[in-house]
């Protein structure tokens, strides 16, 4: 699943943070024709502030499974490498 991010353009009400963001969560499927195409399962709006701090924790949940997979690649590499 991909993901198209772009300004959300509010007119009224302001909102507390600012700007908002538009995301569009998108997967390629294939029409009749068998050709690709991209489509729209569904939208979030949602402030700047809030979408940079979720972003901010998947990616260090990523790098803390990032660490372990790392270790756990250099303990195999160990075993395999081990006479």
């Amino acid at each position: 699943m991909a993901k198209v991010i772009a300004e959300k353009i509010v007119e009224a009400p302001v909102y507390e943070s600012g700007k908002q963001v538009e995301i569009k969560h998108t997967r390629t499927m294939q029409d009749a024709s068998g050709n690709d195409v991209e489509v729209v399962d569904y939208v979030d709006t949602k402030p700047v502030e809030d979408a940079i701090s979720q972003c901010e924790a998947h990616k260090a949940n990523l790098e803390a499974q990032l660490t372990e997979c790392e270790a756990e690649l250099a303990d195999y590499i160990a075993i395999r490498d081990a006479e």
